[in-house]
């Protein structure tokens, strides 16, 4: 028989909850998971046992919560765990999307299971969840120019020149979201991990 296809059922952006981290780099999760509602027309509620904003509905005929954990970023495994146990999913019914600098903006990828690369999010996720495997989107924010200056580059906002790419990765982010929910993880990344947008 042929395995069934990995369709995620809870779709996580992280990001820092308060106004000044709206709409940086480091933000970009959120970004995509509020893209994500605007498209399907989903409403959030803050919702305290999940520590976080979070809606549900139909997609396609499937049913797909999205969560916006509201505990900043290194504790966002608190708001994971919670809304896991309470619906019963399994860590690889999960979808997480957040920021990767070494990706370029408009590069997106798609992992069935891996480590947090040092994301502090992610650290957070995978030790409340008790491992790596579950799927993640990372979204490309590109390199600080200094090593030094890496901190800033994250907590920074997108250059006006750099907005268009980062809102046509937004977009590509939607798509690939939505085929996934459809075809199944696998399949969604060898479609998308090598598209980037067209500038």
């Amino acid at each position: 028989m042929a395995e069934m296809p990995l369709i995620p059922r809870l779709i996580v952006g992280l990001g820092n909850p308060e106004a000044k981290y709206h709409q940086t780099r480091h933000n970009i999760g959120f970004e995509a998971v509020d893209t994500l509602t605007q498209s399907w027309h989903f409403s959030w509620q803050e919702h305290r046992r999940f520590h976080g904003w979070f809606t549900e509905g139909l997609v396609s005929g499937k049913k797909v919560a999205l969560l916006k954990p509201s505990t900043y970023m290194n504790r966002s495994g608190q708001a994971v765990r919670a809304v896991l146990d309470w619906y019963k999913l399994p860590p690889e019914s999960l979808l997480v999307i957040y920021d990767d600098m070494d990706l370029p903006i408009g590069r997106l990828r798609l992992r069935l299971s891996g480590s947090a690369g040092g994301h502090n999010g992610m650290k957070s996720i995978i030790s409340h969840v008790g491992g790596e495997n579950f799927p993640r989107l990372r979204l490309g924010i590109g390199k600080a120019l200094d090593k030094t200056l890496t901190t800033s580059h994250v907590l920074g906002q997108f250059t006006p020149e750099e907005l268009p790419q980062v809102n046509q990765s937004l977009k590509l982010a939607v798509e690939a979201v939505e085929y996934s929910l459809g075809q199944g993880i696998e399949k969604t990344m060898s479609l998308y991990n090598s598209r980037a947008v067209v500038t």
